[in-house]
């Protein structure tokens, strides 16, 4: 399907670790962290990533323990490597919503050996729930991202790119939503479509999570038609060379 609910991986101290990173990452956003929310708007939308040499909370989850180990068992690679892990905030009565997209294009790195496992720091009720398109990283489709601040696209056309289709012809495909206890987490494709709502009208207080990307054997550095997010620069990889650097070390391995 592209996706898969991992019940109970995480106790509670590991949450716990995981919290206190996040509020040292709001009170220290890095240059690539970004507000969504206007001013004058209700809530807020808080992301910034690439911080786990920075923050060692995320270092000790992201590179350690069940949670890289569960990335290598479900790309059945000989490795994992850490790829970058991404912050997620959003306050009560949020407005701004997460548009439907996948993390492929996004992405300086080409390879179909990848998962992303996010971990939900607070209650997932289904009204604030990630969806899936399910089967949707087989379609071998990659689609021209769009900005979260604005859902408009970042270019019109683009070789190996195709346009996203409308929202309303995706909101119509078969998806699930993955509602969420404490200790849950939900690990996906690279390719896999998704989307969330915001959280005005609900009953949320706080949605925070933190997502760990990995990726497996086959990763190797690539370019895009765009600016890539986050924006890593080569530092001595070539297109195409595997991503032997500190900034990506392998936490998993058979």
């Amino acid at each position: 399907d592209g996706f898969v609910v991992l019940h109970d991986l995480l106790p509670v101290q590991t949450l716990e670790i995981l919290q206190q990173g996040v509020e040292k990452n709001l009170s220290s956003p890095s240059h690539w962290a970004n507000d969504y929310t206007p001013e004058n708007s209700s809530g807020r939308f808080f992301d910034d990533y690439v911080n786990w040499q920075r923050f060692p909370q995320f270092e000790q989850i992201g590179n350690s323990g069940s949670v890289p180990q569960a990335a290598l068992d479900l790309m059945e690679t000989k490795t994992a490597r850490m790829f970058h892990e991404h912050v997620l905030v959003k306050e009560a009565q949020t407005r701004e919503v997460t548009p439907w997209h996948h993390d492929d294009p996004y992405y300086g790195i080409d390879g179909m050996d990848n998962v992303s496992i996010w971990i939900p720091l607070d209650p997932i009720p289904e009204s604030v729930a990630l969806r899936f398109i399910v089967g949707s990283h087989l379609w071998n489709k990659r689609f021209i991202p769009r900005r979260f601040a604005d859902q408009s696209a970042y270019v019109e056309t683009a070789q190996d790119f195709v346009t996203m289709p409308e929202q309303s012809e995706l909101d119509d495909m078969q998806s699930i939503s993955c509602p969420m206890g404490l200790g849950d987490a939900v690990a996906f494709h690279y390719r896999t479509l998704h989307a969330s709502p915001g959280t005005l009208g609900t009953e949320v207080k706080l949605r925070r999570a933190v997502s760990f990307r990995y990726v497996g054997d086959d990763a190797v550095f690539a370019s895009r038609p765009w600016r890539t997010s986050p924006p890593l620069k080569g530092n001595g990889l070539s297109f195409g060379d595997q991503l032997n650097d500190p900034r990506f070390p392998i936490v998993a391995k058979r």
